[in-house]
């Protein structure tokens, strides 16, 4: 499990939950039943563990409005027209007025088990890097999970900040045919990202890209430069729901007494 030092645990910071209730393959997944609660409910559990001053679900649907908020968090209301986790944030920012110099860590919406620690030390690694934007990833052992398309890897330079992410298995090495088993280069990222207010009302300026269009990730921001330091957690329980089996395989592995 990944944890934070105690002194760094003070940073301040918002967690905003998107929360897309169309979702393509896994229709009104927000609202999908583990253990006698809907998922957004368990996921905004997890980040009021993660020592955020504000967790927020920013969503369409009325609904998964009523749900978070039972589970004790704000609400945002927003268009059921963005494309990425990213715009749904953007227009918070702007809808609750929060002062541009926030950190704020985007926390997605179909990780009931996320780990609060991971939370936490996105937001930390911001403050200590600079850039403009902090993620993490975690080492990829086994060949299956590096051909799994539903598993995003990225690729990193000589100061931590991310090069490209992608479905595909990068980087691809050539002479064991793709993925060696010992390949400690391969990364798995872990869908969470931290920025500053401010960045988010720069992010609609960005136009859309080719990349985001064939990759479905969010690539704007790499296309446009931006920085994104990528910090690497030894282990990291870190599992999105995309797919009904998922979401059967996350109802077996969540304790049913979690909170």
């Amino acid at each position: 499990m990944s944890g934070v030092p105690g002194s760094q645990n003070k940073i301040e910071f918002i967690a905003i939950i998107p929360a897309r209730f169309a979702s393509t393959r896994l229709p009104g997944k927000p609202l999908a039943d583990i253990h006698g609660k809907p998922m957004i409910f368990h996921v905004v559990k997890q980040a009021q563990k993660s020592g955020a001053v504000r967790v927020i679900v920013a969503t369409d649907q009325a609904d998964v409005a009523i749900v978070a908020q039972t589970a004790g968090a704000e609400t945002a209301l927003t268009r059921a027209d963005h494309r990425s986790g990213t715009e749904r944030l953007s227009e918070v920012v702007d809808l609750l007025d929060i002062e541009d110099d926030k950190v704020v860590v985007n926390v997605q919406g179909d990780e009931p088990y996320i780990e609060p620690g991971l939370i936490t030390r996105v937001a930390v690694d911001l403050s200590l890097h600079g850039t403009d934007m902090a993620t993490l990833a975690t080492p990829i052992h086994d060949a299956t999970e590096a051909a799994n398309p539903n598993i995003v890897k990225v690729v990193v330079d000589v100061d931590g900040n991310a090069l490209y992410f992608s479905r595909a298995t990068i980087p691809w090495d050539r002479d064991r045919g793709g993925f060696g088993g010992t390949n400690q280069a391969m990364l798995r990222h872990i869908g969470l990202y931290a920025y500053r207010a401010g960045f988010l009302r720069l992010y609609p300026t960005m136009q859309h890209t080719f990349l985001e269009q064939v990759e479905k990730l969010e690539l704007r921001l790499l296309y446009y430069r931006a920085k994104i330091h990528v910090s690497i957690a030894e282990s990291a329980l870190s599992l999105g729901v995309d797919t009904e089996e998922d979401l059967e395989r996350i109802r077996n592995m969540m304790p049913r007494n979690l909170e």
